[in-house]
């Protein structure tokens, strides 16, 4: 059985700056919305033997809503466009050649895509299906009750769910054509009330 310790932050100068600029931007639930993303997206590789890069999926999971927070906040591109270029320039600044920014940033980019081809880019693949999963519930059950009572109890949900709506809800206002809109005309609200961790009693 998979445990959160098997699931080691990677032990790099570019992970700990990346957990320190989430934890100086984000709030508290988006944070730890962050960092369950990453163990969930983590797990889903392990136990199904998808080989990924680990600092780089730690990166993108920092980074994929760093957008929402009002310093980065984009009033002209979606949210996940604007986390994306939020990464390249941060990975520049770790030393971080061009084609391995780029990538990062497409994952990004990418996590808000419902099926990412899993061959194509496979921290893509990760990223999305964690977000989802954290977000709506979708596919919840792919991971453990234990593993999941795990996770949450190390990171809480803190209210994650009301937070993000209403964070969608005013891209949405602001950004008709964004992604966030049409999440939130294809029924998120409805999506994120039955999602069943906020059920879960760490």
């Amino acid at each position: 059985m998979i445990s959160t310790k098997d699931l080691v932050i990677p032990a790099t100068p570019a992970s700990a700056a990346a957990l320190e600029v989430a934890s100086n931007y984000l709030t508290t639930a988006l944070l730890s919305h962050s960092r369950r993303v990453y163990l969930w997206a983590a797990a889903y590789g392990e136990l199904n033997g998808i080989q990924y890069d680990a600092e780089l999926l730690f990166a993108a999971a920092m980074f994929h809503d760093l957008a929402l927070a009002p310093e980065f906040d984009s009033h002209t591109v979606s949210f996940e466009e604007a986390g994306g270029h939020l990464a390249r320039v941060f990975t520049a600044g770790a030393g971080w050649p061009s084609e391995r920014r780029e990538r990062l940033g497409e994952v990004i980019v990418r996590h808000m895509v419902p099926d990412v081809d899993v061959t194509v880019d496979p921290e893509g693949h990760l990223l999305s299906r964690a977000a989802a999963l954290d977000i709506v519930g979708k596919d919840a059950d792919d991971l453990s009750p234990a593993f999941r009572a795990e996770v949450l109890r190390d990171f809480p949900r803190l209210g994650l769910s009301d937070e993000f709506l209403a964070c969608f809800r005013a891209q949405a206002d602001r950004k008709p054509d964004s992604s966030a809109a049409r999440a939130i005309h294809t029924g998120l609200a409805d999506r994120i009330a039955a999602n069943p961790l906020d059920a879960v009693k760490p």
